[in-house]
């Protein structure tokens, strides 16, 4: 009787799976090739292929209702500074909850309904891990994607910032991919840093996004900047500099030095200290700010229950929750003035 109960429980799991595997769309990703490029999907389950020239103008690409829009042109590394910027929007942290990220930016009227881009010359910071925990990673990378080469051609400006959980993905650490991310490697039969390494468009496009930027005289980044940076001699292009000079773990891979310490627990992708022991003193973030002429650190990283304050003002951690795929908030700056964008499109005054 227990084999039988047994067997019966295996028959009903393995029938979930396969349910499961049916209903599993995911892609496209695209892969370089010198003569041909090559685009792969899953689709209900099974792999899907699609071979063709390396585009000479924009061209877009679907199956199973999930498409890109490709071109011509390979990514190049955006600039780190912008002044005069007059309307900002940022968050961080979607980890694959496109359908937050995509509800917030519609509600505060950077994007339409069709995914296009509304914010005229406004800057949107994403800073960081779109990817991991969510099933819809791909989704949004091409969806911001979509939104960058938009912005651009309006005058605006999409600022995607490297976060952990895109350094982790890079290297095929995926110890916290949505188990969709699995079973799409194993029917695509590669591994995800394969799918996205620097043979493919979206690779491509990842390895020269920067890990800050500074808009106005306010610093975006993923984790933070370590209070012992502004006793060295080393500006904000050093940082980025070296920082994405090792953003693959190879044989490269500096053991010791500053490429070290920014890929480690005190690194700008990592760095918690704002919000955890040991934190960052009042005078720590003074001269912080100080040393790099600005005004406020936005950063994300470390989960709030919403957008909120610190340090009298001076840091803003954004990471609102989006990752539980259930609410979440974007920061809205306004001529130097901050509010919390809701879901429902709500706009809230800092106090």
């Amino acid at each position: 009787m227990k084999k039988w109960l047994l067997f019966c429980l295996s028959v009903l799991l393995f029938s979930c799976s396969e349910s499961e595997l049916e209903t599993l769309n995911d892609g496209p990703y695209v892969l370089y090739g010198d003569r041909a490029w090559q685009a792969l999907w899953v689709c209900n389950g099974q792999p899907k292929r699609f071979e063709f020239p390396p585009p000479l103008a924009r061209k877009r690409i679907e199956k199973c209702n999930l498409s890109a829009q490709l071109n011509n042109q390979t990514a190049s590394r955006p600039e780190l500074a912008f002044d005069n910027v007059e309307t900002v929007a940022a968050l961080s942290d979607i980890h694959g909850q496109f359908d937050v990220f995509r509800s917030l930016l519609m509600a505060h009227k950077i994007a339409d309904e069709q995914g296009n881009w509304t914010f005229g010359k406004g800057h949107l910071v994403v800073s960081g891990d779109v990817f991991s925990r969510g099933p819809k990673v791909t989704e949004s990378l091409w969806y911001l994607a979509n939104l960058e080469r938009q912005a651009k051609s309006n005058g605006g400006v999409v600022h995607y910032l490297l976060g952990n959980h895109e350094i982790m993905a890079l290297n095929n650490d995926t110890r916290y991919m949505h188990d969709k991310y699995a079973t799409t490697e194993k029917v695509l039969g590669k591994p995800l840093s394969e799918l996205i390494g620097p043979k493919t468009v979206l690779g491509d496009w990842l390895l020269t996004r920067n890990v800050l930027v500074k808009i106005n005289r306010m610093l975006f980044v993923h984790g933070g900047i370590h209070p012992s940076l502004a006793t060295q001699n080393l500006s904000l292009q050093d940082i980025n500099q070296t920082f994405v000079s090792h953003m693959i773990k190879d044989d490269t891979f500096p053991e010791s030095g500053l490429g070290h310490f920014l890929h480690k627990t005190y690194g700008p992708i990592w760095y918690r200290g704002y919000f955890k022991a040991p934190r960052a003193t009042m005078g720590d973030v003074d001269r912080l700010l100080q040393h790099y002429d600005l005004s406020h650190l936005i950063v994300g990283h470390t989960t709030q229950t919403q957008i909120t304050p610190f340090y009298n003002g001076k840091v803003i951690a954004v990471d609102s929750g989006i990752k539980r795929g259930e609410t979440g908030e974007i920061l809205l700056i306004k001529n130097g003035n901050f509010f919390r964008g809701l879901r429902n499109g709500a706009v809230i005054p800092f106090e």
